[in-house]
C-alpha cells in the first residue's frame, strides 16, 4: 500500500512534466527553413513572429501582389472597368517565365487578365495590365514604388511589374506582409480568384479561338484548411517565396517566407507558421460599429438626449485564454443643441488585462435641433404649474 502511493505520485509527476513540456512547446514557433519570414494578423497588423523581416531580397512573382493592388485601386477609382478590352503589346507578349502565352495584338478583358495574374501568376498578363493602366511598364513601376512609399515599405525597390530577376528588384518580408494586408483588407474580393484551383480562359487571335487552362500556383489552397491565398514566387535568384493567407474563426493571418530552398518546403513552412498563430492567438473585438452604448443629455434641444454610438471598429490580438476586452464609456456633459448626427460626443476606451489597448469615438446617432417656440411654451407651462 505504501509502495502503491509512491508509484501514483511518480506517474502524476511524469504526467505533470509532460503537460508542462507540451505547454512550452506550443508557445514556441518551430524552426522555419528560409532566409526571412514574418507572421502577422491582418486586422490589427500585429507581428506574431519574424526573422530577418527587414532584409531586402528578390521577391520573384510575389511582386504581383502590388500589381494586383494597383489594378484593384484603379478599378475602384473608376480609371478602368473589368470589361475593358486590353490590347496586348509585343513587349507584354515577350515575357518569359510563368505566362498564359498571350500574342501581340490579342485582346482580353481586364477581368480575364487579372484572373490570370491571381491564379496562374502570368507575367504577360501582369505587364499587359501595367501598360493599360499607366501607358508603359516603366510608368507603372513608378506607380508601384510610389505606392510602396505611401505604405511605409522602406526596404522595397520595384524594377518591373511581374517579378522576373532584375538587378536591384528587391523587397523585405515585412514589406510583402504590408502590401498583402492592404490588398486583402481593402479588396477582400481578390479571394474570388486566389482561392480558385483551376479555371480556363479563351484566346482569341487571328488563328481563331482556343481554350487555355489556368492552374493555381499556390498549393496552400489545396493543403490548408481556411487558406485564402495569396501569391507564390520563384526564380533562380529568389529561390522559393510565398505570401500565404488563411482565415479561421474570423481571424486572418498572413505568413510570408522568402528564399526557401525547396518549392514544396515553402508551403510546409508557411503552414507551420499559420498553425502556430491559430493555436496560440485569438482576435478580440470591441463593440460593433453603430452600437448604442450610452445616452448623452442635451440642453436646449427638441429632444432632451441623444444616443451615443460606436464610430470605429477596435480589435486586439491576444494570446489564447479566457480574458476579454473590458471597456469604459465616457460621454461628454453639457452638450447643447443643435447636435448633428455623427458629431463626436464621447469615447469608449478598451482595456485588456488592465492595460489600454484601443479606443473609438462615440458619435450622435441623429440630429437634435434647437427647441422651437412650441417646446419652450410647454416648458414654461410645466414650470408655472410646478410653481
Amino acid at each position: 500500500m505504501y509502495m502503491l502511493k509512491y508509484i501514483k505520485r511518480f506517474f502524476a509527476a511524469v504526467l505533470a512534466a509532460s503537460c508542462l513540456t507540451n505547454a512550452v512547446y506550443a508557445a514556441e514557433l518551430p524552426k522555419i527553413e528560409g532566409e526571412a519570414y514574418i507572421l502577422t494578423e491582418a486586422e490589427t497588423g500585429k507581428v506574431i513572429a519574424e526573422k530577418n523581416a527587414d532584409m531586402p531580397l528578390p521577391p520573384a512573382s510575389v511582386t504581383k501582389i502590388m500589381t494586383l493592388l494597383l489594378i484593384y485601386e484603379s478599378e475602384a477609382a473608376g480609371k478602368i472597368k473589368w470589361d475593358d478590352e486590353v490590347s496586348v503589346s509585343e513587349h507584354a507578349a515577350s515575357m518569359g517565365g510563368s505566362q498564359i502565352f498571350l500574342e501581340a495584338g490579342e485582346k482580353q478583358t481586364a477581368a480575364v487578365l487579372t484572373k490570370s495574374i491571381a491564379i496562374a501568376s502570368a507575367n504577360d498578363a501582369a505587364v499587359a495590365m501595367a501598360e493599360y493602366i499607366a501607358g508603359s511598364e516603366s510608368a507603372f513601376v513608378e506607380m508601384m514604388n510610389n505606392r510602396a512609399k505611401e505604405l511605409g515599405m522602406n526596404n522595397t525597390t520595384f524594377k518591373n511589374a511581374c517579378g522576373l530577376d532584375t538587378e536591384g528588384h528587391k523587397m523585405s518580408a515585412r514589406d510583402i506582409s504590408v502590401m498583402s494586408r492592404e490588398l486583402i483588407t481593402k479588396f477582400p474580393q481578390i479571394t474570388e480568384y486566389t482561392t480558385v484551383w483551376q479555371d480556363t480562359i479563351t484566346h482569341k487571335t487571328a488563328k481563331g479561338e482556343s481554350e487555355f487552362g489556368l492552374t493555381n500556383t499556390n498549393r496552400l489552397i489545396k493543403w490548408y484548411n481556411g487558406a485564402t491565398g495569396l501569391k507564390t514566387g520563384s526564380t533562380g535568384n529568389a529561390k522559393y517565396c510565398l505570401s500565404g493567407t488563411a482565415k479561421r474563426d474570423n481571424m486572418e493571418l498572413i505568413a510570408v517566407i522568402m528564399a526557401c530552398p525547396e518549392p514544396k518546403l515553402r508551403f510546409k513552412e508557411v503552414m507551420k507558421m499559420l498553425d502556430y498563430g491559430y493555436a496560440n492567438y485569438m482576435l478580440l473585438n470591441g463593440e460593433p460599429v453603430g452600437k448604442t452604448v450610452g445616452e448623452a443629455a442635451v440642453s436646449g434641444g427638441e429632444e432632451d438626449s441623444v444616443n451615443a454610438v460606436v464610430k470605429d471598429k477596435v480589435s486586439y490580438l491576444a494570446e489564447k485564454g479566457d480574458k476579454k476586452l473590458s471597456n469604459t464609456v465616457n460621454i461628454r456633459e453639457g452638450l447643447k443643441a443643435p447636435i448633428n448626427a455623427g458629431d463626436e460626443i464621447g469615447e469608449i476606451i478598451y482595456a485588456y488585462d488592465g492595460k489600454e489597448v484601443g479606443k473609438s469615438a462615440l458619435t450622435a446617432e441623429k440630429d437634435i435641433a434647437k427647441c422651437g417656440f412650441g417646446k419652450n411654451l410647454k416648458e414654461i407651462v410645466k414650470l408655472w404649474f410646478k410653481g
